[in-house]
């Protein structure tokens, strides 16, 4: 698990920030745990882990959402910051990317977080029971989404 714990912290990091990150990394882990006498090895156990990652992050996520209307409702508040403990100006800029790809749907945050973990377009594919024609058109079209994001965010209205 050590070598392919990079997999595990970038599905993290892609889903959650602040304290929360914690918590689905708790809930990434045990649903690695409990899915381990599943894996029969068809496919590569990278395959598995970014599946089976991915998968409790998009629970945990849609679980989130749904605990925080309801902590809200009751005029709860909730909130999580962005711990920077490096270089500033790299923790900003990662600070926008992560919440640009937050903004993005499920689906299209997996394929982008994939694709940054040099995945190939079958491996995304296989992962997320798309066609690898399909990722092709998804990634160009969350790219330039990106893209457009960044750039706004960037540039102040004159």
């Amino acid at each position: 698990m050590r070598e392919h714990s990079a997999i595990v912290h970038h599905v993290v990091n892609g889903f959650a920030s602040g304290d929360d990150r914690n918590d689905l990394l708790q809930e990434v882990l045990l649903a690695i745990w409990k899915s381990i006498p599943a894996f029969r090895g068809q496919a590569k156990p990278t395959t598995y882990l970014y599946r089976v990652s991915h998968n409790a992050a998009l629970l945990w996520n849609r679980t989130e959402k749904n605990y925080r209307r309801r902590v809200e409702r009751f005029g709860a508040s909730s909130s999580g910051a962005f711990a920077a403990d490096a270089d500033p100006l790299t923790e900003e800029r990662l600070a926008k990317i992560y919440a640009a790809i937050h903004q993005l749907k499920p689906l299209d945050r997996s394929l982008i977080l994939l694709s940054l973990d040099g995945l190939s377009y079958h491996e995304m594919a296989e992962i997320l029971g798309l066609s690898e024609s399909n990722v092709g058109v998804k990634l160009n079209r969350i790219k330039t989404q990106l893209t457009q994001t960044l750039k706004g965010n960037d540039h102040e209205p004159e």
